[in-house]
């Protein structure tokens, strides 16, 4: 599901599109700033959001063939 297929979704239930749309947003970025900031975000019944750090490895640019540092 798109962002835009959820929009309607949410649309079809309860308000118009632009209010699904800027409550939608408002969610993504509320747990996009707690991402930002080193929290972790639970919502029960759903899934965890969080940030993993991994150690950097080696790579290919498929288009260049160049090897390269992906952190």
């Amino acid at each position: 599901m798109t962002k835009v297929e959820l929009v309607e979704a949410i649309a079809q239930g309860c308000c118009s599109k632009k209010e699904a749309n800027d409550t939608v947003d408002a969610v993504l970025d509320t747990i996009t700033k707690a991402l930002a900031k080193g929290q972790e975000v639970v919502l029960t019944g759903f899934g965890k959001f969080s940030v993993s750090k991994r150690a950097a490895r080696m790579g290919v640019n498929p288009r260049t063939g160049e090897k390269i540092k992906i952190a």
